[in-house]
């Protein structure tokens, strides 16, 4: 009786162990698409901190070449202008510094990250203020274009990130092309016009680009909340 007994069960307690060995290979998958997802944010984090440093150096010697070919009357607006643009540098200089001591940390590099989205769209509040503050009435619409769309294609070519571009570039081409149409700019509400088809444009290029297999990060950028 115990023998059959025990023949009886083998069945069930194969399959038991069966569905036991199984859940024990689907969690270890599981922990290995975890691990290797949290490897590839981490990597991804970690390239974004090393290229804000150069991103930080080449906003406000940007903003200096505008200021030379703008060829603005008077040195205050310039001179504003230029302090915020500086700010923005300072305070990517400041996160990177911050970072980098520990550059492989989740923590720190998602906090890195949340901070850079907040420097990036300030960044662009302040990039967009030299439409009113630098350049001056009546200024060709293609210096107006170029204003607005080059920093963006900095941004990108300098970050490789995705979030970062739409994060600076929106409000630089709001601020512009509000301004080529109150000072206004030649051209006028067709300037405005132009000036956010070539935003959207470097925008576009940008979404095409990673979807084509280019080297833009995704997701990299945090929210703002």
């Amino acid at each position: 009786m115990v023998a059959y007994a025990r023949t009886q069960a083998t069945p069930e307690r194969a399959e038991r162990v069966s569905g036991e060995t199984g859940n024990d290979q689907s969690g270890g998958i599981a922990k290995l698409a975890l691990l290797h997802a949290e490897a590839e944010e981490t990597a991804r984090l970690a390239n974004l901190l090393g290229r804000s440093f150069y991103t930080a150096i080449a906003l406000p010697l940007l903003g200096l070449l505008t200021v030379g070919l703008a060829g603005s009357t008077g040195l205050a607006r310039p001179l504003v202008w230029c302090a915020f643009v500086a700010a923005a540098a300072i305070a990517m200089l400041h996160t990177y510094f911050r970072t980098i001591g520990q550059p492989f940390e989740r923590v720190a590099l998602k906090s890195f990250a949340k901070d850079m989205s907040a420097i990036l769209l300030y960044a662009g509040f302040a990039w967009g203020a030299g439409a009113f503050l630098v350049l001056p009435a009546g200024i060709n619409m293609a210096a107006a274009i170029l204003f607005a769309a080059a920093p963006g294609i900095a941004i990108a070519a300098l970050l490789r990130e995705r979030e970062a571009v739409f994060l600076f570039l929106a409000p630089v081409a709001v601020l512009a092309s509000f301004a080529s149409a109150l000072k206004p700019f030649a051209g006028g509400a067709l300037a405005a016009g132009l000036i956010l088809i070539a935003c959207a444009a470097v925008a576009a290029a940008v979404v095409l680009w990673d979807r084509r297999g280019g080297d833009f990060a995704r997701p990299a950028m945090l929210p703002l909340t």
